[in-house]
C-alpha cells in the first residue's frame, strides 16, 4: 500500500535534517608587515609578519607552513613562528613571524619578488571538520649593491678600501680603581676567614687548642702509621684538652673541665669514651684494644666537633 503523501514528505524533510550541511569556511584577510621594503644587502635577515583573520573556530594547520630551507636560488627561509589569538570581534587571529635571509649579489639597486605561499586552517565540529586555504600573497624587497660596479680608478689597490675608523681612548684608571677595590676586599675576606680558622699566622693564638691539635695530628699522619699514629691522636686530644683548660685534664676532672668550659658539654659522651680509651692505652698497654673503643676516624671526628666548638664560641 503506498505511503500517504504526507508521510513520504515528513520522511524526506527528516532526511534533509539528517545529512550533514556544507560549512562555509570563510578567510577574511591576509595582511603583511615588514619593518622596511628596501635597503637590503646580500647575507641580510629579512623580517616579515602575516597576519591572517578567519572565521570564529577556526584555527591552524601547522603542517602546512612553509618548512625553513631554500626557496629561491637568491633566498633561504631561515625560521617560521606562528602565534594565534582572538580579536575583539571573536574572529581567529593567525600571526606568522618568518625570517628570510637574501643572498643576492645586487650590481645595482632592484626590487625582488619574494614568493608567497598558502596555509590551511581547520575548523573541527560534530558534523566532521572543515578546511580552508589562506594565501600568503608574494610581496617585493628593494636590494642594493655592496660597491659600485667600477669604481674610480686607484693606483693603488689599497685605496679601494675605506680606512679603519678611528676607537675612542679608554680610560683604564676608574677600571684600575675599582680592581684595586675589589681585590682589597678579597684580601680581608681571605685574612678574616683565616683568623677565623686559624690558618698561617693566626694558627698559634690563644683561644684554638683544638685547631692546633687537629693540625698536629695531620703532621703525624705523615710520620707514622698504626699504634704509633693512634698513640700520637690520644696524645694531641689530650694536649688541646690541656691548653683549653690550662691545667692537666685527666679523666676525673672531666666534670670540672665541663662545668668550667660549658660549651664542650654536648660533647662529654663523647670525651668520656675517649679518657676510656687513652686510659687503654696508655696505662692497661692496649692500644689495639683502646682503637676498637675509640676508633682513629672518631679521635679526629672529636677533634673536628671540639674545634668548631671553640670557633664558635
Amino acid at each position: 500500500m503506498p505511503a500517504p503523501p504526507s508521510a513520504a514528505l515528513l520522511v524526506a524533510v527528516v532526511a534533509s535534517l539528517a545529512a550533514p550541511l556544507p560549512a562555509v569556511a570563510q578567510v577574511r584577510g591576509v595582511e603583511l608587515r615588514t619593518p622596511r621594503a628596501f635597503g637590503y644587502f646580500q647575507g641580510d635577515l629579512v623580517q616579515v609578519q602575516a597576519e591572517i583573520r578567519t572565521d570564529p573556530g577556526f584555527s591552524l594547520q601547522r603542517p602546512s607552513l612553509p618548512k625553513p630551507g631554500p626557496v629561491a636560488y637568491w633566498l633561504d627561509l631561515k625560521e617560521v613562528r606562528a602565534e594565534e589569538g582572538r580579536a575583539d570581534d571573536g574572529s581567529t587571529v593567525i600571526r606568522l613571524h618568518l625570517t628570510y635571509q637574501d643572498f643576492y649579489v645586487a650590481l645595482d639597486a632592484r626590487t625582488l619578488e619574494v614568493p608567497g605561499f598558502p596555509v590551511t586552517v581547520e575548523s573541527a565540529g560534530s558534523n566532521g571538520s572543515t578546511t580552508a586555504v589562506a594565501q600568503v600573497p608574494a610581496w617585493k624587497i628593494g636590494v642594493s649593491p655592496l660597491r659600485e660596479v667600477q669604481p674610480e680608478r686607484r693606483d693603488d689597490p689599497a685605496e679601494y678600501l675605506r680606512p679603519d675608523g678611528r676607537a675612542p681612548r679608554l680610560d683604564p684608571q676608574p677600571a684600575l680603581a675599582s680592581a684595586g677595590i675589589f681585590l682589597g676586599l678579597a684580601v680581608l675576606a681571605l685574612l678574616l676567614l683565616a683568623y677565623d680558622r686559624a690558618w698561617w699566622i693566626f694558627g698559634r693564638r690563644r683561644g684554638r687548642p683544638f685547631a692546633l691539635a687537629l693540625k698536629a695530628l695531620r703532621r703525624a699522619r705523615r710520620r707514622s702509621e698504626g699504634e704509633a699514629l693512634y698513640r700520637d691522636a690520644l696524645l694531641a686530644l689530650h694536649r688541646g684538652l690541656d691548653e683549653t683548660d690550662g691545667r692537666r685534664v685527666l679523666a676525673d676532672d672531666l666534670p670540672d673541665f665541663l662545668a668550667r668550659h660549658p660549651v664542650f658539654r654536648p660533647q662529654e659522651s663523647g670525651l668520656a669514651t675517649f679518657f676510656a680509651a687513652s686510659r687503654l692505652a696508655f696505662f692497661g698497654r692496649d692500644t689495639a684494644g683502646a682503637s676498637q673503643r675509640l676508633p682513629l676516624p672518631e679521635v679526629e671526628g672529636l677533634l673536628r666537633r671540639l674545634g668548631a666548638v671553640e670557633r664558635s664560641a
